[in-house]
């Protein structure tokens, strides 16, 4: 996994339905991975309940302050095992809704903070 796609100046969700993202100009209607420059293309196709430290490895190599994880439609909560890696790593985990992610994602990179985002569409 890598980052492929580095983009200028900080990256906008632009809006968020139920079966897809909009970032920038591009459209994803899967899982995407983002900081406030770069995307990741190749998100694990996993669910949520599998996800592990490991995934966020990339996104961790960027120093965020926080990441944000958007579940699709609905919260889904994550392994605790992951929570607790992330405390250990004084990393803020927050946890909600796609859409509101993608809120609380463009207000952050917004204020220039370092934030990272996993976004699942569905």
């Amino acid at each position: 996994m890598k980052f492929t796609r580095e983009m200028p100046g900080t990256l906008t969700i632009h809006s968020v339905s139920d079966d897809q993202i909009r970032i920038g100009d591009q459209v994803f209607s899967h899982a995407v991975a983002m900081t406030a420059a770069t995307l990741l293309d190749d998100w694990p196709a996993k669910d949520i309940g599998e996800l592990t430290e490991s995934d966020f490895t990339l996104l961790l190599n960027t120093h965020p302050e926080v990441i944000i994880l958007g579940t699709g439609n609905i919260n889904v909560f994550p392994p605790r095992e992951l929570v607790f890696a992330m405390a250990r790593r004084s990393v803020g985990f927050e946890v909600m809704n796609t859409r509101a992610a993608a809120i609380t994602f463009n207000v952050l990179a917004g204020e220039g903070r370092q934030v990272a985002a996993v976004l699942y569409s569905q």
